[in-house]
């Protein structure tokens, strides 16, 4: 009997390793975990029972977003939990990031899930929920990549505007430059490009709704004649248009690991000769670019990023200097996005039944664990984030100064 196999395989659990949780089963039964709960777990039905007998990242998630199973308690203490209930299933018992295996046949064959058609399908549904959506637990701006804290007590709207003035810096952009930004989001950064540092920038999305607001908050800047936004695929920019500095912020984990190599030289062929790049995006922490174990690759690649493939910053920064390009600085910000995301996990959870409304209940199931369950990622070290500077030399010399200290001042643009 189903119901009796669950309650003897929750109580073996409970024996092996306490954790502090309560399953309720469908028919009301109680089965504690262990002392101290803070986690409550309602299954639904006898077929939800299923999840909880091999509970990998996966399971658990689909369990909860098809609604086979409801959590009560804190988003982070149901994400520590989930954890701690896939590694006892695997029979794991440190916390060090687990990959999966990935034949090479398959990753060859993912090169047809990249192409422009693909592309533009898997961008819309991720970002094309709808701009009011987002608004509810990004920045004032609509930053939607890692923000930089000079400490944790920084608030995300502060953090964000140091991320676009430590990006601007670092390029050393400077008034009249052509800035490409590739991925522009809601235009955040090509505002501040154009508004702090006098540059000429263009910016492209993939997505409608990025576009549209993008464009609006251009105008309302009053920069029309300095910004351009394009609802554009960045391969299919001419030969012609060349730029002094190209930035990609949370874009290149779109690209594809078997495409990482024609996203550098397209990046390389459009900036010009003593020109900078900054690429600005998540990592594996697999020496492999295997996805994340646990089945918590699985559940991203079908419920929130379609087609996303992460490489290790190894790969980066191998493709990047094949394409002809320099690397001249590496700055990891794995706890800034751990940070990040904690506030994105929060204010998200303040505005729940807002999000409902205009989501769905699937939807914000998916985006409430999606957005805990990385900030748990990368509080962990299970994948990591990556600035890579890099610039286009022809004759061995380099636009930027000796040492990495223009990088930092002792101020903030208002």
């Amino acid at each position: 009997m189903l119901e009796q196999q669950i309650i003897r395989h929750l109580n073996a659990l409970s024996a092996r390793r306490p954790l502090p949780a309560r399953v309720a089963l469908w028919d009301g039964t109680q089965i504690p975990l262990g002392p101290d709960v803070r986690v409550g777990i309602r299954l639904n039905s006898p077929g939800a029972a299923r999840y909880l007998l091999r509970p990998s990242l996966d399971a658990l998630g689909e369990a909860y977003v098809e609604g086979h199973l409801d959590v009560d308690g804190r988003i982070d203490d149901v994400m520590t939990l989930a954890e701690s209930l896939a590694r006892a299933d695997a029979g794991l018992t440190d916390s060090r990031p687990v990959a999966a295996s990935v034949a090479l046949l398959g990753r060859t064959l993912r090169r047809s899930r990249h192409s422009r058609q693909s592309d533009r399908k898997a961008i819309a549904y991720h970002y094309d929920v709808s701009n009011d959506f987002y608004r509810c637990w990004l920045d004032e701006r609509m930053v939607y990549s890692c923000a930089y804290f000079e400490s944790e007590s920084v608030d995300l709207d502060a953090a964000q505007l140091a991320k676009l003035e430590h990006i601007c810096r670092k390029l050393r952009l400077a008034p009249g430059h052509t800035l490409l930004d590739i991925g522009c989001g809601w235009g955040a950064l090509a505002i501040h490009a154009a508004r702090q540092h006098g540059a000429q920038v263009v910016g492209i999305t993939l997505s409608a709704e990025q576009h549209a607001l993008a464009r609006e908050r251009v105008a309302q800047a009053g920069l029309s004649s300095q910004v351009e936004i394009r609802l554009q695929d960045y391969r299919d920019l001419a030969d012609h248009e060349v730029f002094d500095r190209i930035t990609s912020v949370g874009m290149f984990e779109h690209v594809g690991l078997a495409r990482l190599g024609e996203y550098f030289r397209t990046v390389h062929r459009l900036l010009k000769p003593g020109g900078v790049a900054l690429n600005h995006g998540i990592t594996s922490s697999d020496a492999d670019s295997r996805e994340v174990g646990m089945g918590a690759g699985r559940f991203i690649d079908r419920y929130v990023f379609p087609d996303g493939e992460l490489p290790h910053v190894s790969l980066a920064i191998r493709e990047l200097s094949a394409a002809g390009l320099e690397l001249t600085d590496v700055e990891s910000l794995r706890r800034h996005y751990a940070l990040t995301l904690r506030h994105w996990s929060d204010g998200f959870e303040r505005h729940l039944s807002a999000l409902e409304r205009m989501a769905g209940a699937q939807r914000t199931r998916i985006w409430r664990i999606y957005l805990a369950g990385c900030a748990h990622a990368f509080a962990k070290g299970w994948i990591n984030i990556y600035q890579l500077l890099a610039i286009r030399s022809e004759d061995g010399s380099s636009p930027l100064p000796l040492t990495r200290r223009y990088m930092y001042g002792s101020s903030q643009p208002d």
